[in-house]
């Protein structure tokens, strides 16, 4: 987490969460560290981590198993519990998100469209 960014803690931490996941780096069935043991490692408040597990679960990012753990829910575990529209919905707040966010670092929306070109040729994006 870096101190120094504008974006919240916990928006930070639900963006790494996310990019991992979509990355392939965090694979879905992987077992996330606790929320008191994830606060430890990044130095962060309990109830931040929390916060963020939460989300992410109602987001079906995450799925919680009481008394096991939380890990990375299946793929089609989210496709379910989301419909059509509102994947669709997701998909522009993803989209609103990413482009606001290149926007703040000087990207214009052409470079955007460019960069996820190139990436989904190279097989990075799904």
């Amino acid at each position: 987490m870096d101190a120094k960014d504008p974006m919240p803690i916990y928006a930070q931490l639900d963006r790494r969460i996310r990019s991992a996941i979509a990355a392939g780096r965090l694979q879905p069935g992987e077992q996330l560290p606790t929320v008191r043991q994830l606060a430890v490692d990044l130095r962060i408040n309990a109830n931040t981590v929390a916060r963020v597990y939460a989300q992410l679960e109602r987001d079906g990012v995450l799925q919680t198993r009481r008394g096991v753990g939380t890990f990375i829910a299946e793929p089609t575990a989210r496709a379910v519990q989301l419909g059509d529209e509102a994947r669709q919905e997701e998909l522009q707040r993803l989209l609103q998100a990413l482009l606001a966010e290149a926007g703040g670092l000087g990207f214009s929306t052409e470079d955007v469209i460019t960069a996820l070109e190139r990436s989904s040729n190279k097989g990075v994006a799904p």
